[in-house]
């Protein structure tokens, strides 16, 4: 199928009373995995990329934005299933706005150590550029604990607050809102319950769709009454990253010393098919959960 509008099948999700997942991918398995996971599910998807990840100075090899993207572009074509495509997560105004020409139909601004209003009119000229090229723009009002503290965030939580958030949604224009209602980043062990007294308020206050970053962490329960009250679309991509690595590590422990076996020939040893199944099969237990199945 051709590459849909991110914000297209996001809008279709809050108007049927479910929620479309964004499971991050970070190379070509992890990507196959999550489309397979939608096309067995008959589910539209939101595919991509983490924009701080591949842009962030400390890599230790610069990445190609326009590879991922044409990746993304051409994966989407060749899915049965709509696909969106993002690029996630972003605190460098140039990137966002090289994903916006290279095809991505969804950016988020994201730069949590900006001054507040400096950080509204970034994101207010940001959604102008982006909007005048068809990409939909998501940022996030609050604050997301990250459950891997010191690693790559802090283990401090902001509330979104109802009226700071319609406030930012009017003076930007986003398309989208990223909340924090008791979700936690790269929770790595457990489950936290989300604070649905507090999403109901945001509600009532911003009529835009709402995203869950952090869905690894989040019960089911919990999950079906936040779609309730307006959440159309959820992030995951730790627990994913986790079972990908697991598949990686047992693969790696066999006595196969062959490296054509291990790599490329795509028989029971292959670590890129062992990679490619285990995101399949993440996907495929957290994706009933948002009632997106069947919907394609």
């Amino acid at each position: 199928m051709p590459l849909r509008p991110a914000l297209e099948l996001i809008n279709r999700a809050q108007a049927g009373g479910y929620a479309v997942g964004y499971f991050e991918s970070w190379n070509l398995e992890s990507l196959q995995g999550v489309i397979d996971a939608a096309e067995e599910t008959r589910s539209p998807l939101l595919i991509g990329f983490n924009g701080e990840f591949m842009s962030h100075a400390g890599r230790r090899t610069a990445e190609r934005l326009n590879w991922y993207a044409a990746l993304g572009q051409a994966a989407a074509a060749s899915a049965n299933v709509p696909c969106g495509l993002i690029f996630n997560e972003c605190a460098d105004d140039a990137w966002i706005r090289a994903a916006i020409d290279s095809g991505f139909s969804q950016v988020m601004p994201d730069d949590p150590d900006a001054a507040p209003a400096t950080f509204q009119q970034r994101v207010a000229e940001l959604t102008r550029y982006a909007h005048s090229k068809g990409v939909a723009v998501e940022a996030e009002v609050g604050h997301l604990a990250t459950g891997a503290a010191g690693v790559l965030g802090d283990g401090v939580q902001v509330v979104t607050d109802p009226d700071e958030a319609a406030d930012f949604v009017r003076a930007t224009g986003i398309d989208l809102m990223a909340v924090s209602v008791g979700n936690v980043h790269i929770l790595l062990d457990g489950q936290k319950p989300l604070d649905l007294d507090s999403l109901a308020a945001i509600r009532a206050k911003v009529k835009v769709p709402f995203d869950l970053h952090g869905g690894s962490g989040i019960p089911a329960a919990s999950l079906r009454e936040a779609i309730r009250l307006g959440v159309a679309k959820v992030c995951y991509g730790t627990y994913v990253k986790q079972r990908y690595l697991t598949a990686l590590r047992t693969g790696l422990a066999t006595a196969e010393k062959n490296p054509h076996r291990l790599l490329g020939f795509g028989g029971p040893e292959d670590l890129l098919v062992a990679g490619r199944l285990a995101v399949k099969n993440a996907v495929l237990e957290r994706i009933h959960d948002l009632g997106c199945c069947g919907k394609a």
